[in-house]
């Protein structure tokens, strides 16, 4: 956090870009939980030291940090903003929806999901770096996409693994790719949504359809800047797809990975 420049922060280009204000709130809280969806991993991986190790000492560490980085962000560009009381509304919503039981149903699918969550905040972390001439927010986002996508190669590795032991076929990988990317109720970005809005409008009745716009205008964004080339790249290498097979599929596969980043993007 030390090598960000907050002190250049420039107010004047955030202050009133509301959408980007909800995108960074969000991603604040949903980073800081990180810790709940590592527990949830290692329980599920229990008997895999590797594994359990680099979640507990790598990834659950960088994670949080992430977290805490967004937050000193939205804290120092949005100082009127209650982040910490925001921050428990969120928790005590969202965390009940916390459980092992919504992982994959095997190993290898899971890291298959993971590569997929991987890929989608890459991406998008990698499209704010990119459009944005903040200089505080043009440094983290690069930071963390250039984790996420080393987060990546992590799990795509064990996918490798389990896929070698469990032998999953390649229709249920892409299942699971599928499932994943359209998970478009994600309960976590509309906690984080709703406890901003809460947190804004104190009193106030939290009415679905401000999160629809919302949703809709971060869509609008993705399907204007995602970095396609590198999101669709990282999103098929798990179907391991042959020469021959690949310029089969590769065109019909790329388009329904265009539509499928532009939906989770919206949750991010």
């Amino acid at each position: 956090m030390e090598d960000i420049p907050y002190h250049r922060l420039a107010h004047e280009q955030v202050q009133d870009d509301r959408r980007l204000f909800h995108i960074l709130a969000s991603a604040s809280f949903i980073e800081s939980a990180s810790d709940v969806y590592t527990d949830n991993l290692v329980e599920f991986f229990h008997d895999d030291g590797e594994i359990v190790d680099w979640l507990k000492q790598h990834w659950e560490p960088e994670e949080l940090q992430h977290g805490a980085a967004l937050e000193r962000y939205v804290r120092t560009a949005w100082p009127d903003f209650d982040w910490e009381a925001a921050y428990r509304t969120f928790l005590a919503e969202y965390l009940p929806y916390c459980a092992v039981e919504r992982l994959a149903g095997t190993r290898a699918l899971e890291m298959a999901a993971r590569c997929v969550v991987e890929t989608g905040t890459a991406s998008f972390y990698r499209m704010l770096s990119e459009l944005t001439g903040e200089p505080a927010l043009q440094c983290l986002a690069a930071r963390i996409s250039a984790d996420e996508v080393r987060h990546y190669k992590h799990f795509y590795r064990w996918f490798r693994r389990y896929r070698a032991l469990e032998r999953p076929s390649r229709l249920a990988v892409a299942r699971t790719l599928w499932s994943r990317s359209i998970d478009v109720e994600s309960e976590d970005a509309l906690c984080a949504y709703k406890a901003i809005f809460l947190g804004l409008n104190p009193g106030a009745a939290f009415q679905r359809h401000d999160y629809e716009a919302y949703r809709g205008s971060v869509l609008e964004l993705a399907k204007q800047h995602m970095p396609y080339d590198m999101a669709i790249k990282m999103l098929l290498k798990p179907l391991e797809l042959n020469a021959a097979v690949g310029r089969a599929v590769v065109p019909a596969a790329t388009s329904a990975s265009r539509f499928l980043l532009q939906r989770y993007a919206a949750h991010v």
